[in-house]
């Protein structure tokens, strides 16, 4: 018989046989997993046979994962990552290399912009922001640049800017350029941007994928050919999801479609009710019909999503109040989630720009940027008006004041 520790060890880490297929994917929680023969884990490691060996490289939770979401969106591969923000950073270089320049939207996701215009710049990596709205100039700035990339949000952070995924295609496949589009906002409920001529889909998975604020994700899907790509920068950066994230994104896509429906219809009745409010200067939100892009939303988008902003007359100062005089929506920087979540962009995702930056990303000093959840709407509103009032008040003194 072997001795305690050996039989401890064996005993502890010998699979259960299960005959029955689980209602739920299994957390794969292991780091490694062994083969039959040093033959085999050679042709597993080289991926000439099919199977796992570690999970840095590849795990059955996460593939699980990969593969309900690249399905979802209409795609034929995908990959998780630890962040969003891993995603993205993978993606570009799957496609950027040294000396070569991104096509980028103005108005982005701060870290984005971050990434592009201090990491990869010191890279050799260069990036060039223009108006997705504006065509001509889109298509002026890939000619000049000869970029090998065009990178846009279906819906923009923070400013719910739509960009027309098909005419953006259309312009950068003319050019020889791949379109890369975060698809966070929308959800693949709303919009599935691959259908539409995208090259590569992203998403932070940890907003509405999951829904549930619990778990940090990224994804990209795409072409087979354009994953593969990808695969080993995952691999050699090291930015593998844990599969009991895995899990937990998993948990949430089942009830995506009924999630996206009660947060666009929430997000919209706020939005109307928003517009007629003293002391907010203008809404954003692409579901009211005289938003500058409500005929592409309504065009490209299933339902209009959960994300709003708004400008208060009051500015920097009248934001902060509203902010801190709500009593039911949390005040932090995510998304997606079934709370409601408000925020002031200038001091929090977009904390990185300056004035100039801000300005020319469209950002103004009193918007604020709304997550609607799931909460009844009437007590949203109540909530929204007791932050109403504290700006009107800050707006009043400052006013007074000079």
């Amino acid at each position: 018989m072997r001795r305690f520790a050996t039989r401890a060890i064996l005993a502890a880490t010998r699979s259960p046989e299960v005959n029955q297929t689980p209602s739920a994917v299994p957390i794969y929680q292991s780091a490694a997993f062994s083969t039959g023969d040093a033959s085999e884990l050679g042709d597993v490691l080289t991926g000439a046979t099919a199977g796992y060996a570690y999970s840095r490289i590849d795990n059955p939770t996460t593939a699980a994962l990969a593969s309900a979401i690249a399905e979802l969106e209409g795609a034929q591969a995908g990959l998780v990552f630890a962040t969003g923000m891993a995603a993205i950073h993978a993606a570009i270089v799957s496609v950027v290399r040294a000396g070569q320049t991104i096509v980028a939207a103005k108005a982005v996701y701060g870290t984005t912009r971050d990434l592009m215009v201090k990491v990869l710049a010191g890279l050799g990596i260069e990036t060039e922001f223009v108006d997705p709205r504006d065509p001509a100039a889109v298509d002026a700035v890939l000619a000049r640049t000869k970029s090998p990339l065009l990178y846009v949000e279906t819906i923009s952070n923070p400013t719910i800017v739509v960009s027309d995924i098909s005419a953006l295609a259309t312009i950068a496949h003319g050019h020889g350029a791949a379109l890369l589009v975060d698809n966070t906002f929308a959800s693949p409920y709303s919009c599935r941007p691959i259908e539409l001529g995208a090259d590569l889909v992203m998403h932070s998975a940890t907003k509405y994928l999951s829904g549930h604020a619990d778990v940090l994700a990224g994804v990209v899907v795409g072409s087979k050919a354009r994953i593969d790509a990808l695969r080993p920068i995952l691999v050699d950066v090291g930015g593998a999801l844990a599969p009991i994230a895995a899990f937990l994104v998993l948990r949430g896509l089942p009830t995506l479609s009924l999630r996206m429906e009660r947060h666009s219809e929430t997000a919209l009745e706020l939005a109307a009710w928003l517009q007629g409010q003293d002391g907010v200067d203008r809404v954003y939100y692409p579901g009211l019909p005289d938003d500058p892009g409500h005929e592409i939303a309504v065009r490209q988008l299933h339902v209009f999503g959960g994300m709003l902003a708004f400008e208060l007359s009051g500015g920097r100062e009248a934001g902060r109040a509203f902010l801190d005089a709500m009593q039911l929506a949390e005040r932090t920087a995510s998304l997606g989630a079934v709370r409601t979540i408000t925020t002031h962009p200038p001091s929090t995702t977009h904390r990185q720009l300056d004035a100039a930056a801000l300005a020319a990303s469209g950002i103004a000093p009193g918007l604020l940027r709304c997550s609607v959840g799931l909460e009844d709407v009437e007590d949203l509103r109540e909530d929204f008006e007791l932050g109403l009032a504290a700006a009107r008040r800050v707006t009043k003194a400052a006013a007074k004041r000079g």
